[in-house]
Parts: structure tokens; C-alpha cells; sequence
């Protein structure tokens, strides 16, 4: 991606994280860049093409901070992993909140925009399967639909958990503590299983 193509898609993250997707203006957008809106226009197409441009950018930068697997200072022990995967989506920085808050409000308006659907799921299935991935590792011998719904009860734990904790009704260090929980629950699941 161009460096002015990235400055705009940063840009529409901080105007979501602030505003909402539904105060997306692409004026706003374009003040916020510092570029004219038909730079915009030519980049993106249209209000459609930014929001899909910046989930994209948002997914890219999570797992920037959360490594990734297979990425350096991974313990390559699955409990561990799964916590390096997940915790960092749970931390009082500035890039993680407006990250954290930007999500949601994507999701939010995925309710009412159905041209957001597809790449929110697309999205949501990368993460659940990356996720999967670790509880295979932990459980060889468990079965593939097993792994799929303890990722997806996980992920949808830490979206609710980063909704009450952005909106101020669930401290950090809890919902910290909570899917730490959560995480310990789930493989000892598969460990039974």
C-alpha cells in the first residue's frame, strides 16, 4: 500500500475509533489525512472501499502487536501462545484502544451495512482459525470442529470483553483475568476432550 494510501486508511481508523463508521465524513477524513477528498475518491472509490481498506488495516496492525504465531518470543507452549495471541487485544495503549474500538464500531455497523459483512466475516474466520491452529497444537489428538468452537467461543469472549472494558463497565485487570481464565478453561477442555 502507498505511503498516502496508508496515511488515509490510519486516518479513517482514528476518525472511526472517534466518531463511529456512521461519523465517517469523508471531508472529516480528508482534513484528518491532510489530503483533498478526491485523492480519496481515487484511492478508495467510495465510502464502501475505505471501510473494507480499513478493516484490512486494523487486522494488519493486531497482529502486529500481538506477534502472530510463529513470530519471535513465542514460547511455543500453547498456553502461553494462546495468551500472547489474545491478551495483547487487552491493553490500556493508545494503539489498541483506538484498534479495539475501531473493530467494534466496524462490527457494530455490519449490523446495518451488509457491504461490511463479508469482509467482517472473512476477517473474523482468519482469526478463529489462527486461533484454532493454537488450540491443535495443544490438543493434536482433538478434532478440527472442536478446535473451530473453542476459538470462536474465545474470540467472541475477548470482543465482549474489549466492548465492556472500552465502554468503562469492566476494568482491565479483569478482563484480563477473565480470559486468562477463559484460555485455561478451554484447554483444559480440549485436554479431556
Amino acid at each position: 500500500m502507498s505511503d498516502r494510501r496508508t496515511e488515509i486508511v490510519r486516518a479513517a481508523t482514528r476518525v472511526i475509533a472517534r466518531r463511529g463508521v456512521r461519523g465517517l465524513r469523508v471531508g472529516e477524513l480528508a482534513a484528518e489525512a491532510g489530503v483533498s477528498t478526491s485523492l480519496i475518491y481515487y484511492h478508495f472509490t467510495d465510502r464502501a472501499g475505505i471501510l473494507r481498506e480499513t478493516l484490512q488495516f486494523i487486522g494488519e496492525r493486531a497482529e502486529r502487536y500481538t506477534g502472530g504465531p510463529g513470530a519471535a518470543g513465542w514460547a511455543d507452549d500453547p498456553w502461553s501462545d494462546l495468551e500472547q495471541a489474545l491478551l495483547p487485544e487487552l491493553q490500556d495503549t493508545a494503539e489498541v484502544r483506538e484498534n479495539s474500538t475501531a473493530w467494534g464500531e466496524l462490527r457494530a455497523s455490519a449490523v446495518f451495512e451488509s457491504s461490511l459483512r463479508e469482509d467482517l466475516a472473512r476477517a473474523t474466520h482468519t482469526w478463529v482459525h489462527e486461533i484454532a491452529d493454537l488450540l491443535g497444537r495443544a490438543h493434536p489428538a482433538g478434532t478440527a470442529p472442536a478446535h473451530a468452537a473453542s476459538a470462536e467461543r474465545l474470540t467472541a469472549l475477548l470482543e465482549g470483553l474489549s466492548v465492556r472494558w472500552l465502554s468503562g463497565s469492566l476494568a482491565l485487570d479483569h478482563a484480563r483475568s477473565l480470559l486468562g481464565e477463559a484460555i485455561d478453561a478451554e484447554l483444559g477442555a480440549c485436554r479431556q476432550g
